[in-house]
Formats: C-alpha cells, sequence, structure tokens
C-alpha cells in the first residue's frame, strides 16, 4: 500500500494531496453522520486488490467470463457468511450499493404502477422508497405511512391496517435513514399477511447492529427479504446485500443480474467477505452495543441541555434534533456552523417538515464512527457540550476556533483505522 501510495504521489500530486487532506480532514474532526464509518484495514486492502482487474458477470458456476477460479470461493465464501450472520437463506451480494439493491427487489416482484406500501420521507424513510423525485416513485405507486413523532416514534398499526386495506399494496417495507427507533416486524407482517403482501425491511443504517443481535431481525419475524448496505454500521465496503427466503433466491439473482446490473465489483464482495467475518466475532458485538450506548447517553446530554429531539430521544445509532426548536436556526446554517469546528453531520428533514430539503428543520447525527475510533459515553457528554455552545453562538468565532482546537485535542487520542 505504501508503495501505492508513493507511486501515485509521484504520478499525481493533485490527487494524492487531496487524498492526504481527506485524511486530516477525518483524523482531526468528529464524524457524526450516522450512514458514515470507518472501514476496515483489511477490507481496505482487499479494496486495493488485483480483484478490481477482473470481470465476473454471472454467478458462481455460471459466468460469462472465463478465469472465475478464485472469484467463485470469493463470492461463495460472502453468501455463506451473510447468510450465516443474518439468518437466512440466500443472499445476494452482488448489489453496487443500496440504491441498486432496493430497485433490484422492487423489479423482482413488481410490475410497473403496483403498490408499495413505505414510510413517509419526512418521518424517517428514505429515497429509494419511492421518493418522487426518485425513477422508483415514478415506476411504481408508493403509498405512505407515518410515525408519531410525540409519542416517542410510535407506529399506529390499525391506521397502518386501513391504509393498506384501501391500496393493496403488494409490499410492505420498512425502513429508514433518520427514524430514531426499532421497528415492531411482527406487526407488520400481520399487515402484510392480511393484505397478501411480501414483507421487505431495508435495515441499511441498521444492518451491523442488527447483525449483532442488539436490535431486533426481520427474519425472526417471518419477513420475506432484508435488504442492507454492507458499509455504515456494519463498516465494510460500499455495497449492497440483499437477503430472501430460498424461494425467491430466483427472482432477486435475476434482477440483480442480467436485469440491473453487468459484471459484479469483485474488490467490494471480497471487502463484504471480510466484513461478515470481522461482524461474527465477539469484538464486533461489543462495539454494536457501544456505539448504541454512545447514542443513548448522546441524546440523554443533549435533552439536558434542553434540546429538541425528534420523537424524544433514540433507541438506535442515531439521532435527529430540531434545529428550529432548539436553536432557532435551519439544518442548513446547524450543519456549517458544526463543520466549522470539525463535527460532521447533515441537514435532514423532521416529520411534516415545511421546509425545503436544502433548508430543513432538522440535523441528523449517530455514533457508529466516532464509537469505531473508540469514543465512549464520557466523549459523548463533551460533544453534546460542543454541539450545543456552537449553534447557540454560532458567529461568536472566537469560541468557534477554541471549540475547533478542542475537538482536533479530543480526536487525536483516538486514531482512524487505516490511516498512518
Amino acid at each position: 500500500m505504501d508503495a501505492y501510495r508513493a507511486q501515485l504521489q509521484s504520478f499525481d500530486q493533485d490527487i494524492a494531496d487531496a487524498i492526504r487532506g481527506e485524511e486530516r480532514r477525518q483524523s482531526d474532526g468528529v464524524e457524526m453522520i450516522p450512514s458514515e464509518n470507518y472501514t476496515y484495514p483489511e477490507v481496505l486492502a482487499a479494496l486495493g486488490s488485483v480483484l478490481t482487474n477482473k470481470y465476473s458477470e454471472g454467478y458462481p458456476g455460471r459466468r460469462y467470463y472465463g478465469g472465475q477460479e478464485y472469484t467463485d470461493v470469493i463470492e461463495n465464501i460472502a453468501r455463506d457468511r451473510a447468510c450465516a450472520l443474518f439468518r437466512a437463506e440466500h443472499a445476494n451480494v452482488q448489489p453496487l450499493s443500496g440504491s441498486p439493491m432496493n430497485q433490484a427487489c422492487y423489479f423482482a416482484f413488481l410490475n410497473p404502477g403496483d403498490t408499495v406500501l413505505a414510510m413517509d420521507l419526512s418521518h424517517g424513510g428514505h429515497l429509494t422508497h419511492g421518493a418522487p423525485v426518485s425513477h422508483m416513485g415514478k415506476v411504481f405507486n408508493f403509498v405512505r405511512y407515518k410515525s408519531a413523532p410525540q409519542q416517542g416514534g410510535a407506529i399506529d398499526f390499525d391506521a397502518l391496517m386501513t391504509v393498506a386495506k384501501a391500496t393493496r399494496p403488494k409490499i410492505v417495507l420498512c425502513g429508514y435513514s433518520s427514524y430514531p427507533r426499532d421497528y415492531d416486524y411482527a406487526s407488520f407482517k400481520e399487515v402484510a399477511d392480511e393484505v397478501g403482501a411480501l414483507t421487505m425491511a431495508d435495515i441499511s443504517h441498521i444492518g451491523g447492529l442488527v447483525a449483532a443481535n442488539v436490535m431486533r431481525n426481520p427474519f425472526d419475524s417471518g419477513f420475506d427479504v432484508v435488504t442492507t448496505t454492507t458499509h455504515k454500521t456494519l463498516r465494510g465496503s460500499r455495497g449492497g446485500l440483499i437477503l430472501s427466503k430460498a424461494a425467491y433466491a430466483k427472482k432477486i439473482d435475476s434482477a440483480v443480474f442480467p436485469g440491473l446490473q453487468g459484471g459484479p465489483h469483485m474488490n467490494n464482495i471480497a471487502g463484504a467477505a471480510i466484513t461478515f467475518k470481522k461482524a461474527a466475532a465477539s469484538e464486533f458485538i461489543e462495539y454494536a452495543q457501544a456505539t448504541l450506548r454512545n447514542a443513548k447517553a448522546l441524546a440523554a446530554a443533549l435533552l439536558a441541555e434542553g434540546v429538541t429531539l425528534v420523537t424524544g430521544g433514540t433507541d438506535n445509532h442515531l439521532l435527529v434534533i430540531d434545529t428550529v426548536a432548539s436553536f432557532d436556526v435551519d439544518g442548513q446554517v446547524a450543519e456549517e456552523a458544526l463543520d466549522s469546528i470539525g463535527i460532521t453531520t447533515n441537514k435532514q428533514v423532521i416529520p411534516d417538515d415545511t421546509r425545503p430539503p436544502l433548508r430543513p428543520s432538522g440535523l441528523r447525527l449517530g455514533t457508529p464512527a466516532c464509537t469505531t475510533r473508540g469514543m465512549c459515553e464520557d466523549d459523548m457528554g463533551r460533544i453534546a457540550q460542543w454541539i450545543v455552545k456552537t449553534l447557540r453562538h454560532p458567529k461568536d468565532t472566537a469560541a468557534v476556533e477554541a471549540t475547533r482546537e478542542e475537538v482536533k485535542a479530543t480526536c487525536r487520542r483516538y486514531p482512524v483505522p487505516g490511516i498512518s
């Protein structure tokens, strides 16, 4: 790796310098975006390996190109480890990312115009769950359910059943990107069974927490299909994973290839295989438990300062601040203010937000990445103080600079994996 880095520095200093700059940014700041994490050095080695040279269209034992003896081994290992980790009957490890992963599932089971019952985006749902601006939102008919933020984010399953009976969805989809609670999968399964719908859960954000058995597994409630990205809380390479009952294996595999994609990225699949092995170890369970403890500690510290949190707290790795109610600034202003002190977050719409997505009323933050670095509950208290102080006085340049130095000093105690 060091030899390759030297070659890059010699050939293209502009790109090499930008990479070095990103390394410094990651090292000197606190990464609080809940969908980001630091992967393992072993995964970085796989991503930069000769596997990036190889085309492997098809599936193990059924490839369209020759020379697949080692790629078949890698993909089979990845599939077997994924099934064991999530207690699934079948795994497809080829999706290039989260969006094509979910798209493949839709095309496997739906015809254009068919209905999907999914979470409202402003209540925590994801862009790939039928946002009107997405192609999937134009191809299929997405209807919405919402949470009750003032009741801890509870979902009214009586109302959900009424909507399901009125719209007769082909898929009942659970999944979120900014919902700070766990799901009652058994109740979703009851609704789906009542209307003859398939059950699908997108656990991309909490995949690592589900793998570690610190959050509920949809398969334990009889779900048909579960999707997850392989980075985020899993800490792996960037890719998608579709898990399912064996009965759906052929439909899903055909929808991924040749239906949606060409050759898979074998270096990412090797990275995913390594990730699944890491996630099966006891150290990963400890990491997942610490991620949840840190999220709860961060929420408690913010609440103690009078900060308004969507749903009033968290059951998982993320939380959402209502920045307008808490600090009288929108999420864009809050994001930029925290960037200035080295805390990276992202602006976020809140339930039934009246503000536009680029100037929303909320801010989303989470604990996977800082927990990877070894930060603990005491650190979450400090981070909460930095956030509150900065957002209450975002234009106090002296305070901002002093806080920035505090953030750097703290971060130096916690090295980023893979950065020398």
